[in-house]
């Protein structure tokens, strides 16, 4: 490939030769460099079309793009500006100013039991983390699959397309959260047998049983993790006279949290600050794990409702696959001790805890981009699982 300027008549200007040589040597490194991108990502990633999966929590967004695997991993906050209704911080760094802003600014979640509660804000947010994950250009429109909770109505679905296609997606598929889940824990869920997920996020527990590629009966309660902050909150309020905030509940819930008696936290205990409503003072007070565990009964209980809920509305012969198999616990919610124990005694059913729960819904939201096309990170986790 020669430059062009060379086959100009002798009498044109040295200027116009100048131009035509430099515009013809951005185009042949432009040409170079999108070659070289192709050829090395095999059509996979390339700079004009990237395929990733999003599990848009209401605690954390996670991103999975088709190729690598989870690349992001963020808290789904959002830190505004109230004066100039400008963002000034977007997931980790939002989420540490939770509790500690001014009166202008306001630390945002925008999403709400699972669903979108501020349309504006979550396109922001989506948006933030697609070109972060994506790290491309402005010519990347990626295509994208996005976790829904199962319960949620036709105007919420088309909330979460929108706010994903302003965030710049060319393409947007849903696939429901419940449905994620299994996929993502490894569960065979398009085969003649029935496979059970409980997924317990942010904002939502998702319970369904799943045979042949689809939900068979499914059950969405707006209680899970969130609920769990703040019923400690709650409880220590009544009991204390001590306000905490989220931050600190949910440290609690993760040092001493229970939803069953354990070895573990037997005899376990944590100091917590907080300020005093008596009289406004900062306070310092010890709670231990079986006040914790009184705290979350409640929540707990309306998740084991909603699991038997469900049990009662499965058909005899899928029943009989869930005895054999289990039932499968996935989401944040799943890593609260003894909570396999609990639901097990409850439900007289055999329970597991998936190998990685905070990853099985993004991680369903990738296999269902490798089904569609697989890449060769796919190919290469097949055959090692073989």
């Amino acid at each position: 490939m020669r430059d062009p300027a060379l086959f100009l008549p002798a009498g044109d200007g040295e200027e116009q030769r100048q131009i035509l040589s430099f515009s013809w040597k951005c185009y042949y490194c432009f040409f170079i460099y999108y070659k070289k991108e192709t050829v090395e990502t095999k059509g996979e990633n390339s700079m004009f079309s990237k395929d990733i999966g999003i599990d848009l929590g209401t605690a954390n967004t996670l991103v999975f793009m088709k190729g690598k695997g989870i690349v992001m991993r963020e808290p789904s906050v959002v830190a505004v500006d109230i004066r100039s209704d400008t963002v000034l911080a977007v997931g980790t760094q939002a989420k540490e100013m939770i509790g500690r802003t001014p009166g202008s600014i306001v630390a945002v979640r925008p999403m709400k039991d699972g669903v979108i509660a501020d349309f504006d804000i979550t396109a922001t947010m989506l948006k933030h983390f697609i070109k972060k994950a994506v790290k491309s250009n402005t010519f990347s429109r990626p295509h994208i699959i996005i976790c829904i909770p199962s319960g949620v109505t036709e105007v919420e679905r088309r909330a979460v397309e929108d706010a994903a296609r302003q965030a710049g997606a060319s393409q947007v598929e849903l696939i429901e959260e419940p449905m994620a889940a299994a996929i993502g824990a490894g569960l065979p869920v398009s085969e003649p047998t029935g496979s059970m997920v409980v997924d317990i996020g942010g904002g939502t527990a998702e319970v369904a049983v799943i045979s042949l590629g689809d939900i068979v009966t499914s059950c969405s309660v707006r209680v899970a993790g969130d609920k769990f902050d703040e019923s400690i909150i709650s409880y220590v309020k009544k009991k204390y006279n001590l306000l905490i905030g989220e931050r600190t509940s949910e440290e609690i819930k993760i040092e001493i949290g229970s939803a069953y008696p354990t070895e573990e936290t037997a005899n376990s205990s944590v100091v917590i600050k907080g300020r005093n409503l008596m009289d406004g003072l900062p306070k310092n007070v010890t709670i231990h794990a079986d006040e914790v565990r009184e705290a979350l009964a409640d929540p707990l209980s309306m998740i084991v409702d909603a699991i038997k809920s469900t049990l009662e509305k499965t058909p005899p012969e899928l029943s009989a696959d869930i005895i054999d198999h289990g039932i499968m616990l996935t989401g944040g919610g799943a890593l609260l001790r003894g909570l396999d124990l609990l639901v097990a005694q409850e439900t007289g059913m055999p329970v597991h805890v998936a190998e990685r729960p905070l990853d099985c819904v993004v991680d369903g939201t990738g296999k269902q981009l490798e089904v569609n096309m697989p890449s060769e990170y796919y190919k290469a986790n097949k055959a090692k699982k073989k």
